[in-house]
């Protein structure tokens, strides 16, 4: 991968800056990012680094975040369950996580926000081998589908359930933890719920499998940013420039996946040298499309105000929120990406 000197990349940095503040002067949102000494910066991913953190590791990668003021250094959570919490308790500024986590997280009491989505739509699908003899939702009737253990999949999967016509009592669900495509595989169940179809119904592929899969925004589940990136509430008022400037150079990292989805793959297995080469870069060529809002006039990491109500409106309708998501403040915001604001 040829990188772009990094004065230049600086350079970018500085003119989008420069550009921010000539619109100030005709009454435009102002981008500040004040140059200086890096601070630190702790991000905690949602899990091990995969395709998924492309962008943050091209960044990484090309010093855009120094050239932003901040030193992040990603951080990899020991329990999966835990990237929120730690950061409500101040442990690091950032975490990658997912809209329902987040919405759950506020529901119990956590001031946080989500400032940017990095992945536009869900991930999480039904996957099932030609083996299972599954072939759409209504056919999981009679059948055992394993989960991963996480109430609200265990919800989307009963959604999509009946939405097809089926009861979910006459659905068996087995919680497999993350063994999900092993389980597939040694025929303990029939199809899962939890699976990326960016990651192991790609996984299977490359087994030479030819699995089903159906995203949950595809039956009967409302659509919703599967990846997100988190702040704490209160930094949101007060950690404006350090946010935006983390968001400003995101959206270099983002560029530069685009343009050498070969070259982010190699990174990515650079930083974690046990994953498969080849199913990083099926995973970042799959899942580049999703990675940008519906309307190009909107910027990367844009989240939808209409996509985030209809889809927190349907976990407090399931039970799972114990607060109107419609009442006090709003999960995310927009305001720190590049041209956003007041």
């Amino acid at each position: 991968m040829i990188c772009p000197p990094r004065g230049a990349r600086q350079a970018l940095v500085v003119l989008t800056v420069l550009a921010g503040l000539a619109l100030s002067a005709c009454g435009a949102k102002q981008d500040v990012i004040s140059p200086g000494p890096a601070k630190p910066f702790a991000l905690m991913l949602d899990f091990f680094p995969n395709a998924d953190h492309a962008a943050i590791y091209e960044a990484l990668a090309h010093h855009d975040f120094t050239a932003a003021g901040l030193d992040v250094r990603p951080e990899v959570p020991s329990d999966p369950s835990q990237p929120l919490q730690l950061l409500a308790a101040g442990k690091v500024d950032m975490a990658v996580s997912y809209e329902p986590e987040l919405l759950l997280a506020r529901s119990a009491g956590l001031k946080l926000v989500s400032v940017g989505a990095l992945v536009q739509r869900p991930l999480t699908s039904l996957i099932a081998l030609p083996s299972g003899h599954v072939t759409s939702v209504a056919s999981l009737a009679g059948k055992t589908v394993g989960t991963a253990g996480i109430p609200y999949q265990t919800v989307e999967l009963d959604t999509m359930l009946r939405a097809a016509g089926v009861n979910p009592a006459r659905v068996k669900q087995v919680n497999v933890g993350y063994n999900l495509v092993p389980a597939m595989l040694s025929g303990k169940v029939d199809a899962t719920i939890g699976g990326f179809w960016n990651y192991e119904a790609l996984q299977l592929r490359l087994l030479g499998r030819k699995p089903l899969v159906i995203p949950v925004n595809q039956a009967g589940v409302p659509s919703y940013n599967e990846l997100i990136l988190v702040v704490r509430q209160d930094e949101a008022q007060t950690r404006g420039e350090d946010i935006r400037g983390f968001l400003h150079a995101l959206t270099l990292g983002q560029a530069a996946v685009k343009a050498d989805p070969a070259g982010a793959a190699r990174l990515i297995v650079a930083a974690n040298p046990s994953l498969d080469p080849k199913l990083q870069l099926a995973s970042i060529q799959a899942t580049l499309a999703s990675e940008y809002p519906a309307q190009p006039s909107q910027p990367y990491g844009y989240q939808n105000p209409t996509q985030w109500a209809a889809f927190s409106n349907w976990m407090f309708g399931k039970g799972l929120l114990s607060y109107d998501p419609t009442r006090g403040a709003p999960p995310f915001t927009n305001e720190f990406l590049p041209g956003q604001g007041i």
